[in-house]
């Protein structure tokens, strides 16, 4: 099974690869004024960074949010806090 994945993942690396290789365009970004020269291929790869990163930020903060939530109060927690 090991194997099976293994070949999938070359596969997968092996067609990014090549799109990578095929659209080595320039794109030109302007943000605040300033323009950046950038290939396609860097573009998708660190927009595909941050989304990654963001989506992380907002699972771990639901998360955190819902065992707060779901949390059962310890007995006279709420006496002493008075």
């Amino acid at each position: 099974m090991r194997l099976i994945y293994f070949i999938f993942l070359l596969a997968f690396v092996g067609a990014v690869a090549v799109l990578a290789y095929e659209n080595q365009n320039t794109v030109n970004l302007t943000i605040f004024n300033k323009s950046i020269d950038t290939n396609v291929p860097v573009l998708v790869g660190l927009t595909y960074l941050a989304g990654m990163l963001s989506g992380w930020t907002i699972v771990g903060i639901l998360r955190r949010s819902i065992h707060h939530v779901l949390e059962r109060p310890i007995p006279g927690e709420y006496a002493r806090a008075r």
